[in-house]
This record gives structure tokens, sequence and C-alpha cells, in this order.
């Protein structure tokens, strides 16, 4: 792998793929546990936050709500909490840079502060759709003015009242922001969710200390908890392992082993997806980190076959099937992925079907668009020029499938891993060489 001249990475094909690795702390996490630790009492410690842009502007956020946050070693930091309703008046809108997480989730911390505050991000977040928090939290008093449901957020907080709400999209981040808004209300605030999502969020409010109410598809918290500062370890993030996984899982020969990753079972869909498809997964968890699950992934080159990914399954795997999608690229000719019932990729921080569509394409493979996915047809791989769309997801998994291609590959947009994965490139470059530790 060489990196290419300004915004671009150049790939070139690898037929050996081997080595131990790990990735960055999971992003999910990291926005919560910081999140929760400035609504504590007491000083929390967190290691292993993740490196990425996303999480950083999380950090920077809640420092200009007046927390006191305190690097302390690689990954680590110090943040003191200001208990609820403690955060202060902002002297400037808070950037959420290109985190759909962080400006969903700030949304529900600042509905209950009696201040006013605006969410600001990139231009890729100032398209996406707001409305989903802005409504519940709008019922529960607060007040937002917004560009028609899209950032700019202007947040007006104001004393909150709990109730019972239901989700009309699954959606981890909304649900989240709800439950960080009801923690603050005053009496009882409750989620429905329509399918099942991730629940890191109810795991580190109970890790804090409240007590969470879980019944079926709903869960529920009594406003008014306080919370107490904690030492917490973030797992390594296992939508970040997904592109390994998938590498491993396509490549002939291929053995790849993931320390250290977060096994939430709401996250590990993906495992099962990637054993349908035919490779060898095998998951050791270790023990807990603070609030989750995590251990060690082996992947092995199996029987490629061709799979699909029902409605049902989306949301638990929404932010792996890129990685997924590179896989089925790879396969031997003719084997199939269909997607579908996944239409929020569409307003995630690129149009990924569309994106993904294109780039893959421009690769070789037959791809077919549906509103709500697309088929695609594993073919012979040939080097292209590729546009990631400013998308991390998309950037890692073109060089992914770029490592099966006849020539060299161009990514265009590859800075945006960033976001998520600072070092994907070089942890690619180690494991095609099989020295991945």
């Amino acid at each position: 792998m060489l990196r290419a001249p300004a915004d671009a990475a150049l790939v070139r094909p690898s037929r050996r793929v081997r080595g131990r690795t790990r990735v960055p702390g999971d992003k999910s996490i990291s926005h919560r546990y910081a999140m929760l630790a400035a609504l504590a009492d007491g000083t929390s410690r967190i290691t292993g936050y993740s490196p990425g842009a996303d999480c950083a502007a999380t950090l920077a956020c809640l420092a200009a709500l007046g927390t006191t946050i305190r690097p302390a070693g690689p990954g680590t930091y110090e943040i003191v909490g200001r208990g609820l309703r403690g955060l202060s008046q902002p002297a400037r809108p808070l950037d959420c840079a290109n985190s759909g997480t962080a400006m969903r989730l700030l949304s529900g911390v600042l509905a209950a502060h009696r201040l006013q505050a605006v969410l600001v991000g990139d231009a890729s977040l100032t398209r996406r759709p707001m409305r989903r928090v802005i409504d519940p939290l709008t019922r529960m008093g607060a007040r937002f003015e917004s560009d028609d449901g899209r950032p700019p957020l202007t947040v007006q907080g104001a004393d909150l009242r709990g109730a019972a709400l239901a989700t009309e999209v699954p959606s981890a981040q909304v649900k989240s922001a709800i439950l960080l808004a009801g923690l603050q209300a005053s009496g009882r605030t409750s989620v429905e969710e329509r399918a099942a999502t991730r629940d890191h969020t109810e795991r580190a409010i109970a890790a804090f200390g409240p007590r969470v109410e879980i019944d079926g598809r709903t869960v529920g918290v009594e406003g008014g908890q306080r919370l107490s500062a904690r030492d917490l370890a973030v797992p390594g993030d296992l939508s970040s392992a997904a592109f390994w996984i998938a590498l491993a899982a396509a490549t002939p020969c291929a053995s790849v082993e993931i320390d250290g990753v977060g096994l939430n079972p709401t996250r590990t869909a993906v495992l099962d997806i990637v054993r349908r498809a035919g490779a060898s997964v095998a998951a050791h968890a270790g023990n807990e980190s603070s609030s989750e699950p995590a251990g060690l992934i082996r992947i092995e080159y199996g029987e490629p076959r061709s799979f699909a990914i029902a409605p049902d399954e989306v949301p638990a795997v929404i932010d792996e099937i890129p990685a997924l999608a590179a896989l089925a690229a790879l396969m031997p000719t003719g084997h199939e992925l269909t997607v579908r019932g996944a239409a929020e990729l569409r307003v995630k921080e690129s149009d990924r079907i569309s994106s993904l569509a294109s780039g893959l394409r421009a690769m070789g493979a037959r791809i077919d668009e549906f509103p709500d996915g697309f088929r695609l047809e594993s073919r012979p791989l040939r080097g292209a020029t590729v546009d990631a769309a400013d998308d991390h997801r998309l950037a890692m998994a073109f060089a992914i499938a770029a490592t099966g291609a006849d020539a060299p590959t161009t990514i265009q947009g590859a800075s945006s891993v960033a976001v998520s994965y600072p070092d994907f490139f070089e942890t690619l470059e180690r494991l095609t060489r099989g020295d991945g530790r």
C-alpha cells in the first residue's frame, strides 16, 4: 500500500492476508461514556477511547459546555463530571463535525438543560435527518429550530417531562437521545422500539449507577437518578473489525486474529452473516471490559457462499454492510449478496447505496440498486479510481475490495478514515504483508 498525493490512497492487489491486530476503541461506546461522565458526580477515567475525529468532536463539545477533560495517556481521558443538568451555556456553536451520533445524543443531553445551544456539523452532517430526535424531545418539553429537520439545530432546553415514546425508525441513536433526556426529566421515560438495536446506552447508564428497566423492546429510566464517576475501558470497535473480518473471509488461505474487540450480543450479528457466507469465525469472550463483553475473534477463509441480509437483520448490521459488500465483491465469480430493508443507508455520511454501487461497479462488480438496498454479483475485479464520497466506511470497503483487483486502485476521499480509524491503511499494509502484529 502506498499513500498517493492529496486526499487519496493507492491500494495494490494482495494475495496474502495473515496476522493479529487490534482495532480502535468502539466509537458508539466512547461517545456514550464521555457524555455520561460529563453528567456524573466526580471524576471518571476512560481508557481505550476512540482516536477518531467523531469522538474527538464529542470531547470538544463537552469541553465547550464547561466539562473539564484531561488527557491521561494514549486513548485515556479523565472527565470531571458536572452532575445532572450541570452543563454550562456554550459561548459558540458546538461543532459535531461528521458525527451524527454526537449531534443526536447531545440533543438529548442538552434538551434537559436551561440553556440554548446551536449544534452544527460538516456538509455531510448538515444533510442528515434530525427530526427523528427533534420530535420526541419536543414532546418531552424541549424546543428546537432546524433547517426543515436538518442541521444546524438550535436546542432550547427546559424542565423536561418523562414520556412513553415509540421510535418510528429503528435507531440506537434516537433511543439513546431519549434515554439521556429521560435521566434528567421528571418522572419515568420509556422508549419502545420497532426492532431491537444496539444496547450500549442501556449498559453505559447502568455502569454509572442508575437503574435501567428493560421489558422486551421497551427500555425505561426514572428521571433524577444520580450518576457516579467510574473508571471504564472501551473495547475495540467491531464495526472497524468488520473490514478485517471481510478481508480474511474473502482471501484464500487467510487467517486473522483481532484481539480486545467488543462482543456485545447486539453487535455480533455480523459474525453470523460472515459464517453464512462460508468463512470460519470463532469468537472467544474474555473478561468484561467495563459494562461491555470483549475478547478475541479468529477468522479463516472457508468455502465462499452466496448470502443475503434480510430487512429484520439490517438494524443490527447497518454499519457493517459496506464491509460485507466488499466481502461479496471478492468472492469467486457468480456469487451474490442481496440486501433489502436498508433504506437508512441512503442518509448516512453519504448515500451509501449509491456511492458503494458506483465504486464497486467501477471495479468490475455487477450491482443493481433498490430504494432500500442492492444486489451484488461478484465478477473479476479490476483496478480503478473510485470515490469514497468522504465516507470513512466506503473508503475502507473499497480498500478491502481493492486487494483482490488485477491492478492498483486509487481511492479518492481516503482521508475520511480518520473519522473512525486513523491507522487503517497502515494496518492493511501490515496484514497483507503477513506481519499484522
